[in-house]
């Protein structure tokens, strides 16, 4: 496994989320690719990369699906009380 190069960026507030709860439950991203398929998010590893490096923006569907396929609420990805001010 190849360790991120650049720091995180500010694109989104999810991907170190993602990562997180993705690797706590033992999945690489090729498995999570294929279950965001079966939740109707066709994504490239290379855009999920970015994602999770959180150098793409993510869309509110795909946060959603993002949800369903890790198995945790909305919320819980969000990062529940995470303040917008």
């Amino acid at each position: 496994m190849r360790h991120r190069k650049e720091p995180p960026g500010d694109k989104n507030i999810i991907g170190s989320r993602v990562v997180a709860i993705r690797k706590a439950k033992k999945m690489k991203q090729k498995d999570f690719l294929a279950r965001l398929q079966t939740f109707g998010l066709d994504i490239s590893p290379t855009s999920l990369s970015r994602l999770e490096g959180q150098h793409r923006l993510v869309q509110d569907y795909e946060v959603v699906a993002i949800a369903k396929a890790l198995e945790v609420t909305v919320g819980e990805l969000l990062g529940e009380g995470y303040s917008f001010e």
